[in-house]
């Protein structure tokens, strides 16, 4: 995937920087500000991590008084095109979203270093995958296991047939983090209580598991849940973005699924939440108005931005409509351990822990 999106040509470029762009909603007009974002595939109405990223970018044009400009990707094609339309555009700040994102944001921000730039959900690296430093750019990056964790926890401990599903859309770092600490939280469950509750769709220890191939095919996410359903998992979690969408409707249509939404908060985030068990939620939003706030101020810093439970950067959405469904003790223990993980005598760990 390393240096993908630099194959796309400078005149690829000049016509999807036309149709990225052309609806208007750019600030190029004397703003002394100019924040931008460019989307992952999944597009600004994904119900996911694109949509809570505008959100941050938009809060941050309504309280900081700053011009923004948007581009939507339909696809990895449109990455290269996209982030140089901002980089022409002079941008103070360009945010990437996502992981797949990196290498263009990466090129782009060494490439151009009296511009400043952000990456959600993924750090630097160099050919060889080794982590990198940017003075310009600023990873923004999410310990979404150890909110998961506690969602593995919650899922387990509420499933009445004994088997709980994850899968994700790709499986890359930002993915499989998630997949981590809810297999870890299963596991926590089970030897707490002497339980065998099944883990579907993800081995930790081989960093193997069940993925749909990218984050707009919901009906490879309905077709997942499905095979997951047939073999008795009732609880679900898809990584996926809008492929989400698609393992909502199937756990709807079973009647007795419910599913653990991630990034955003699925009961208020979408049109499912009669079925939202909890959410693993990044406050991305936060990150973002943050981050660009540190630019307006002349204080930003290629210091990561990492959300952990500590911070508030990660957490575990209300239980909402399934309140009831949770037990007490059950609401007690992944409070308790949410303090230990806090302070620090309580270790989720996983190979896509950002650094």
């Amino acid at each position: 995937m390393k240096k993908l999106a630099s194959a796309v040509s400078m005149i690829a470029a000049s016509a999807l920087v036309l149709s990225a762009c052309g609806s208007g909603e750019g600030g190029e007009s004397g703003s002394d500000y100019l924040a931008c974002m460019v989307s992952d595939s999944g597009g600004w109405d994904d119900q996911s991590f694109n949509q809570s990223s505008r959100e941050g970018l938009d809060n941050a044009k309504k309280n900081l008084g700053i011009e923004e400009s948007l581009a939507e990707s339909q696809g990895d094609a449109d990455f290269g095109p996209n982030v140089d339309n901002m980089v022409q555009q002079g941008c103070n700040l360009t945010f990437g979203v996502g992981f797949l994102l990196e290498d263009t944001i990466q090129e782009a921000a060494e490439a151009n270093p009296d511009l400043n730039f952000a990456l959600i959900d993924s750090g630097f690296s160099d050919a060889d995958g080794k982590p990198v430093t940017i003075e310009n750019a600023k990873p923004v990056v999410f310990n979404t296991a150890e909110a998961a964790y506690l969602a593995g926890y919650v899922a387990a401990a509420t499933s009445k047939s004994g088997k709980v599903g994850t899968f994700g859309g790709v499986q890359i770092p930002s993915v499989t983090i998630f997949m981590d600490g809810f297999s870890d939280g299963v596991k926590k469950f089970n030897e707490d209580k002497k339980k065998d509750v099944k883990l579907l769709g993800w081995n930790k220890e081989k960093q193997d598991g069940s993925f749909s191939g990218d984050f707009e095919n919901q009906g490879q996410g309905q077709e997942l849940t499905k095979q997951m359903i047939s073999q008795g998992a009732d609880v679900i979690m898809p990584v996926a973005g809008p492929v989400g969408l698609g393992a909502a409707a199937a756990a709807k249509e079973a009647g007795d699924v419910k599913l653990v939404w991630v990034d955003s908060d699925g009961y208020e985030s979408t049109e499912y939440g009669d079925i939202m068990l909890t959410s693993v939620v990044k406050q991305i939003a936060n990150a973002v108005e943050d981050t660009v706030k540190e630019g307006t101020e002349d204080k930003f810093t290629n210091e990561p931005y990492v959300g952990t439970l500590e911070n508030e950067g990660v957490g575990i959405a209300p239980y909402h409509d399934l309140d009831k469904e949770v037990p007490e003790d059950v609401k007690k223990e992944v409070e308790e351990l949410k303090k230990q993980i806090i302070d620090g005598s309580l270790v989720v760990e996983s190979e896509s822990t950002p650094k």
